[in-house]
This record gives C-alpha cells, structure tokens and sequence, in this order.
C-alpha cells in the first residue's frame, strides 16, 4: 500500500484527511515489514523562497527529472524551472537542477492544450491552482485550468505522461525545444503517427549540452504542425533549426487520457530508442509510478528513524531525498556517454554520473553517501578519473559533461581522499594521484600566484581569502592521500601547502582577511560582503580551516581565545554590510546556515571540549532553520548539500573534516536510528529522553562500554555498532571534556613560517614612500630586495623602516634560527609621473573604490577581473569628474577607460564627453565619444573612449562625463536594476 502524508501545502487536508492518511499509513506498517518511508517525503519543501528545488518526478539519481515549469526566464529564484509563489504552468521537461543558485535545464516541454493549437509560450501555458497539485517520490499531478489534468512518473532514462481530458473534442500535446536556455541545434522527425524522435544542443551554464529524445504516443497522432522561427507548417514531418516547436492533435472523448512516452540520452536517438526498449516497453502507469516508489524506498529506508513527530519524519526523509536528486546517471542503457571531450565513450566497471556541485557537496552530502552508498560513491570516484582523462582536470562544478568552472576549490579531491581513507579503494590509485597534482598545478583561478608565494593577494585574484583557504583544505586531501599511499614527497609538499592560510591571519583584528600589495587590504570590516569572499564575509571564513583546527586555535591565542571568538561570530550583530548576497540568509549573529562556508561551525565547539555549546546551537539550527513549509529551507537546497547537513546533524554527527574517519558528535534529534549498510550490518543510535526540551548529552555508552567523547569514528558505523545517549535538559560540561575525550584536527609536521607583511601608505606615490616590514613569528629575521631579485641570507636585513623615492618592486622573506624560510612577499610600489588632482562630482560604491578617488589617474590599469578592485564602479548614475593638472598644458588627446560584464550589470556609458577649461570654471566640448559594443554582448571587456584632436587646446582642467546606461532592459537577468560604469583609467596627452 502506497500511502503519502502531504499534498499540497494549502489544502485543506490538514485536518481529518491527514488523520485518515496517518491512519491508513499506520495500518499498512502493520500488515507490511516493508518500510515505507517515501509516504513521508514532500517533494514541494524548497520550492519556494529561496530553495530552488523542483516538486516533478524523478527516480533516485535519475537522468530524467519530469517536472512543471513556471518559469520561462534564467531568474536565480527560477533556477529549477518551478517556484512555488507562481500561478502558471508552460509545460513539462525532462531536465531539471535541485537547488542551484545557476540557471539550467530545463529540456524538451511537453504541453497538453485543448482548442486550436498554438506554438506561442503565451497562449499554450495555463493556470493552475496549489490546491489541485500533487507530488510524492517518483509522482506528480496537476488539473490544469484548461482542463486538462497532467500526471508524470519516471523510470531512470523514460519519463511517463498522462494527460486526461476533461472534455470531448480535440486534445493538443505542444512540443518545444526551445524553450528556456540558448538553442544552438534541434531537430524533429515525425517517424509515424504514434512516434516523433529528434535532439536539442543547448548553451547555458552547460556551454554544449546535447539532449537525444524519442516519444511514443498512446493514440495515433490525427494531425500536426511543425513550427520553424514560429511559422507552422502542417504539411512537413522534419525539421532542423535553432527554433523548432511542434503540435500534435487527437480526437478524445471525454475523461480520457492521451499517454506519452519520453526517453532521453545525451548520446543519440538510438540511444534513447535502446533507453525505452529496455525501461519502459509497456504503458501501464500505474506500474511505472508503484516501481518508483520501490526504488525510492530502497534508497530512503537506509535510514530508519523512531521516535520522532510527523513533522520532523517529514523534514528527514524529504532532506533524505533531496540528497538523492543527484547526482544522475548520465550514461544510456548500454553503457555509452557523452564525455568531457565531447566524444562518446563507454562506461566499463561502473556507472557515469553527471551534476556534481561540488564545492556544495564535499561538506555533507559526500560524507553521506560513503555511509549508506559506498558503491555509488566508487561510481562518482570513477566518473571523476574519466573526465579528468578527457577533460585535463579533475570536476569542479560539472554539469551534463561540461566544465561550469563555477565557484572555487578543487573539491574532487576532498571526495577521494575522503572516500579512501574509509576503505572505498577500488579506482586507479596512481592516476587518482596524478589527476590531483594536476588540478592543484593548474593555470586557472590563481594557483600559480598562491603556489608562489603561499596565499592569493587581492590583487592575485578576486574572492582571494576564500580562494586560499579552500586551496589549502584540497592540498591538505592530497597530502593525505599522498601520505597513504606512501607518496611521501608530494606528502611534503602539499602539507606545506595546506598551511598557506597562516599567510591571511591578521593577528591585530583575530581574522583571516585580504592582504594587498604585500600588506594588509584596508579598510577592513570583518561583517562586509565584498569580492575577496566567496558569497560571505570575514567572519564565516575565518573558521575555515577544518583541517588544522589546532593550528587556527594557536594563531587565534588559545583555546580562550577561540572560545571567545566563536561565541561572539553567534552573538554579534546580524546586520551584513557591503553588496547584496542573497545566499546570506538563515544568520545567527553572522554564522549563515543558509550558505556552505559556515556549514560546520558550529561544531567547532568540540575542538575545544565544550561540546554542550555545539549541542544548543545544532539543535537551535534544526529546529528553527527547517520547517514543511515550501519556504522550508533556509538557502539553496545545493544539489543536496542543504538537506544533507540537516539528515548528518539530526543523526547526530557532522563531518567537519571530510578526508578523516572522524564525525563531530553534536545532539541527536530523534529517539531512535538505525543505518542499514551494504555490508549487511545495522549501526544504531539511541538517545533516552530526547525531546524539544532535552538537547544536552548527560552520558553516553559504545556498544554498553561507557564512551565520554565527542567524535564517532566511521568505522564505528561502518562495523555496526550500538551508541546510546542519556539526555537532559541542562549542559552537562563535564562530557567529552578533557584531552582525548574530542576530536583533534591538527598538522604537527612540516610546519612553515607566515610570510612577512610589507607596509606602505598606498601602492602609488608622487615623492617618496615609506615602508615598513614586519612579522608575527617570533625569533626570526626578516630579510628584503628592492630590485626585484628573491632575498636570501645575504640580502638586505630590515631593521628599521626606509623611504623609497623611485619606482620599486621589494621583496621579503623571513629566516628562523633553524635556517627555516617563508616564502616571499612581493609588493610594488610606482612613483606616478604626474601631479594632478582630481575631484569626482559622483559618488563611487564602496565596493568599487579602485583604492580612491585617485585610483583612476594613478597610471595604473585595472585588468579584466574587476573583482580584484582595480576599478571605480558607479551604479545608476551619471560619471563626472574634474582634473587639475596643475597647469596650463597643450592638450590634444583625452582618454578614459570603460569595462563592461553584462551578466554582472555593468555596461558600457552610451556616450562619452570631454572638456576643457582653463579657469575650472567655465568648461568648453573638447569631444564626444560614443560607444560602439552591443549591451547584448556578454563578453567581459574593456574599451577606451578616445577623443583626438589634431590641433592643441590649452587647459589646465579636464571634465570627464560618462552617460549611464540607465535601467537594465526587460532581456537581462536583472531587468529593471540600474546599471554600473565602471571606469579606469583617465588619460591626457
């Protein structure tokens, strides 16, 4: 018997046809040993707010996700093609992303209409109402006010349709392949009156994604029309084009039903027809959906929960299934996928996978999955060497065999090593190995630059704090892995690299924070959103160090310190400064459950044997940050991630360092766990007394062996063993305190000494520069060049500061009295050749300073990554300012530098105007110049606005005037924002 317990979220359900369900569930436990957990799973939680899931059928890491969309647009809030506060539907497709915070997806619609047919998005999509919709695992149902009701089911590679009309007549399925992302290819070919099959190749964030697809209608097709660029055309059954839709009619009585059968490949057409044949060659609907269930419960009933409300039973198995929405098989039946190289390949000894989120998902959801699906695990692993062998690199966020290149990190890494350390070993060590030394070596993203001199500058890279922390965590992975597998040089080298993010602890403010120019990037503000951090602030990322918690303890002060520094990110103002980042949500203080980098924090409390403080706020975070609503989760969903910390932490255990067998122990939230692993054993959790109220650990026993510590370790569970919990409604302090009683990250070898930290009043100057060198290492020495050249122990030995007068390149290294040395801190400094000021009439963001008002005449030009601050950003004004030269001067040419990023809202000024005065005062039209590149060009660049004159204009003051763009126009992502200009740098010759 095959029960759900929640429709729709408005309906009225909740009261005695929810005690009915209840009632019915609990009679099918009973005459059934069968669990039945997906009746528990809501597949609407997240799809609102800001969760970006999708409510559509789907089988457990299925290549088909067969959902509504309601949304046409690449909106953030419409990233699944599905939000819940919308009143329209434009179709069903075959492929869709679970709480990403990119657009994609979305991929051969199916729309049932009645009336004349249309092709037109406007005209075919229909109203719907929450009230006549319905979703469980592997299911979905919607009447469509045009009277049609559509219910869809799954098998892996098929998706099943079921449209019943309401009315006798004609019934109309609209097929569209281009709907939502850019069509670079499609074609369509009516094979015979019950069979269409054709391919869609799209560019989105996928740059080349191919979708194959074959269907099969239930009755014979009456007539049809193929639109090419929207003119139909009833007389031909193919067609090619970047914008091919298509109508099919059938005469229907009334209440009957018109069934479509989809299959998908990313390989070919035969591929998907090998797909059907093998998945799906009958058409009894109700079969297809019992099966999904099967395969739902399966996966979900791993974990068997006691002891726990309807609600929380509900949150559980929905995050559970979250979790297993991807990643989705991406090989067809036969074993064939489309690869890296974008070759088709075969899958031997494993399964290809695609969807890997991965900054997101090494945290939780990795760490998951080699607990209750080793093999899969093994299948990623496998599926990670394959693309690294086609692509060069190991997977940073693929997505359909693309590289998205999004986010940072080389996360892959952390999966291996994390997957080998407990025992999932059967891959190519020797190219895993390789493949890891590649992806860290790589040109991309600042390696190079962190390689060198052992952290990101700003000036390096944008997001570079995070960029350097998250480098030095996958170089940790790799250092273990080396260590393991007896590699004990590159051992070496990579846990000196681990170390690298000593090099962005400031010790004045406690903060790891960006440096610039071999200094410090001032102002700081540890509370601001800026581009030195990836989607947070100072304060989430300066606990990121999972794997040398003992060390970031030691730079921090002691255990105290840490103590204290913890305790005030929870109880500090929750007001962000700077730009806007809409993943900031969920905040306590300025921990954000809402958004990865924070994920673990609250576990750091163990690492200093104060357990009791993880344990209140873990139960503080699943308690309020999770509900049933479909606003239930407090950010992202991530590809799993978000539901993954709450299904770990609700367990009662976190993998805070993913790469060791050591889980943080935090508050068990349920009565009773059990984990039925592969290996045929049960590992169980019992927590006596556990309730709202009672969240505190007064005692704890192993396997009936009294146990007073804090971590779990995966063998632990892996061998099947009994953990039991007394619970209490008070701290008890005196648990899992004392050495060897809690879990310990720390790096005690190959330790390395911080870089020195070069000080100046600022990168540029019109005389002379003072600088200062100093370091936070004791008993050292610190030693400098000014011609550029690498100082050693012969060099300069700074003592006291110095003045510069001439452009200079220093740089600096610190020697220890064992001989050890840092790495070299590099700054330069230009002695400007002019003595202009400037005034600007306009008021720059903060976040877009270029260093100051004279940052954009300074002689220096920003490069294209204007995340790196090199640029001054004006957003929905006009830009004016006023040069004084100093003095009178013959002028003939005047220049100013603008960049432009559409995606990102900046644009170049439709028109550029100089002037010139003598007196500052009365200014005359030196030139006008107008912009010549496309607002719909989306290419990062920059161009310089030249006027030229061929006779000379004496002045002594230069106006610049920049015309906004304006409003951002109904195309772009933003519509209706107000645009940036970005401008530097301002030239007079």
């Amino acid at each position: 018997m095959i029960v759900s317990l929640k429709m729709k979220k408005n309906s009225a359900m909740k009261n005695s046809k929810f005690f009915f369900l209840f009632f019915l569930l609990c009679i099918s436990k009973v005459f059934s040993q069968e669990l039945n957990n997906a009746a528990y799973v809501d597949p609407f939680i997240g799809t609102g707010g800001h969760g970006h899931t999708y409510p559509g059928a789907t089988v457990p890491y299925g290549m088909v996700q067969l959902s509504p969309d309601t949304r046409i647009d690449n909106s953030w809030d419409g990233c699944s093609g599905y939000h819940y506060n919308d009143s329209i539907i434009y179709g069903f497709t075959h492929t869709h992303l679970s709480g990403t915070g990119c657009s994609d997806y979305g991929d051969i619609l199916f729309m049932p209409t009645v009336g004349e047919p249309s092709v037109d998005n406007k005209k075919y999509a229909s109203s719907f109402s929450h009230s006549n919709e319905f979703a469980s695992p592997g299911y979905y149902s919607v009447m469509l006010d045009n009277g049609v009701k559509a219910e869809l089911t799954t098998t892996t590679r098929v998706g099943f349709h079921k449209y019943t009309f309401r009315d006798a007549g004609f019934g109309n399925i609209i097929l569209d392949l281009n709907h939502r992302d850019k069509t670079l290819e499609s074609s369509l070919i009516i094979v015979d009156n019950n069979h269409i099959e054709g391919m869609r190749r799209s560019s989105g964030w996928a740059a080349n994604q191919y979708i194959y697809f074959c269907a099969e209608f239930s009755n014979p097709i009456v007539s049809h029309g193929i639109a090419v660029n929207d003119k139909v055309n009833t007389k031909i059954n193919d067609a090619k084009g970047t914008n091919l839709k298509a109508y099919f009619r059938f005469k229907v009585k009334a209440g009957e039903s018109i069934d479509v059968k989809v299959s998908i490949s990313m390989v070919s057409t035969d591929g998907a027809h090998i797909n059907m044949l093998t998945e799906l060659n009958h058409w009894d609907f109700k079969k297809v959906r019992k099966d999904a269930v099967t395969l739902w419960n399966k996966e979900l009933n791993k974990i068997e929960i006691a002891g726990a409300s309807d609600d929380q039973k509900e949150l559980f198995y929905t995050s559970l299934y979250h979790t297993m929405t991807q990643p989705n098989i991406a090989m067809d039946c036969d074993k064939q996928y489309r690869g890296m190289d974008n070759k088709i390949h075969k899958a031997d000894g494993f399964s290809y996978y695609t969807v890997f989120s991965l900054w997101d998902t090494f945290r939780a959801a990795h760490p998951l999955y080699t607990i209750i699906d080793r093999k899969r695990t093994l299948d990623f692993i496998k599926t990670f060497l394959a693309q690294y062998q086609q692509g060069g690199l190991l997977p940073v966020w693929e997505l359909s065999s693309n590289e998205t290149n999004c986010m940072i990190g080389y996360h892959s890494v952390s999966v291996i090593a994390d997957a080998y350390k407990k025992g999932i070993r059967d891959f190519n060590i020797e190219l895993a190995l390789e493949a890891m030394k590649k992806s860290a070596n790589n040109k991309l993203k600042g390696l190079p630059a962190y390689a060198d001199h052992g952290f990101l500058d700003s000036e390096d890279e944008s997001e570079s704090v995070s960029k350097t922390l998250e480098y030095a965590y996958d170089d940790w992975c790799i250092a273990q892995f080396a260590k393991e597998t007896g590699e004990n040089i590159i051992y070496k080298i990579f846990i000196q690299r681990s170390q690298f993010y000593k090099n962005l602890f400031d010790s004045k403010t406690g903060f790891l924070r960006p440096r610039k120019n071999g200094n410090w990037l001032t102002p700081f503000e540890p509370t601001e959103v800026n581009n030195n951090f990836t989607e947070a602030t100072a304060w989430q990322y300066t606990f990121f160090v999972p794997h040398d918690i003992s060390g970031l303890i030691t730079l921090m002060g002691g255990v105290e310190a840490f103590d204290n520094k913890l305790d005030e990110l929870f109880t500090t103002s929750e007001k962000l400064k700077g730009r806007e980042q809409a993943d900031l949500t969920g905040l306590i203080g300025q921990y954000a459950q809402g958004n990865e980098p924070s994920h673990h924090i609250a576990y750091l409390y163990n690492y200093i044997g104060k357990s009791w403080k993880t344990q209140e706020l873990v139960h503080r975070l699943v308690t309020d940050m999770y509900t049933t609503k479909p606003d239930g989760l407090i950010g992202n969903e991530d590809c799993g991630q978000m539901s993954a910390w709450y299904v770990m932490s609700t367990m009662g255990f976190y993998s805070v360092t993913p790469g060791t067998k050591e889980f943080a122990i935090g508050t068990p939230l349920f009565k009773e766990l059990k984990i039925h692993l592969e290996n045929g054993k049960t590992f169980v959790s019992k927590a006596y007394n556990a309730d709202v109220n009672n969240f505190y650990i007064l005692s704890s026993s192993l396997n009936n062996k009294a146990y007073n510590k804090s971590l779990l370790r995966y063998d632990n569970i892996q061998n099947g063993d009994t953990l039991i919990y007394e619970m209490t409604n008070k701290p008890n302090k005196e648990w899992a305190f004392g050495t060897g009683y809690y879990p310990v990250s720390a790096i005690t070898d190959e330790l390395i000494l911080r870089n020195p930290i070069i000080g100046a009043a600022s990168k540029t100057f019109k005389t002379k520069q003072s600088i200062t060198i100093y370091s936070n290492e004791k008993d050292c020495d610190i030693f400098y060049t000014k011609d550029g050249t690498t100082p050693s122990q012969t060099s300069l030995k700074y003592t006291t500061p110095f003045d510069i007068d001439t452009t200079t390149t220093i740089k600096a290294i610190i020697i220890n009295s064992k001989g050890i040395k840092s790495l070299t801190t590099t700054a330069f400094f230009y002695k400007t050749s002019t003595d202009w000021k400037i005034t600007i009439l306009s008021k720059y963001n903060s976040q877009y300073t270029a260093g100051g008002d004279e940052g954009i005449i300074d002689g220096l030009n920003g490069s294209i990554d204007w995340r790196k601050g090199e640029w001054q950003g004006y957003q929905g004004q006009d830009f004016e300012s006023i040069i004084d030269l100093g003095k009178a001067m013959r002028i003939s040419i005047i220049a100013a530098n603008f960049l432009q990023d559409t995606r990102s809202w900046i644009l170049m000024p439709p028109l550029v105007e100089f002037y010139t005065s003598t007196d500052g005062k009365e200014f005359t039209l030196f030139g006008t110049t107008l912009n010549t590149i496309a607002d719909t060009n989306y290419t990062i660049q920059t161009k310089n606005f030249i006027c030229a004159k061929k006779y000379f204009t004496n002045a002594k003051y230069i106006k610049v005037k920049a015309k906004n763009y304006g409003k951002l126009p109904d195309w772009h992502e933003g519509k209706g924002g107000d645009a940036y200009i970005f401008i530097d740098e301002i030239r007079v010759k």
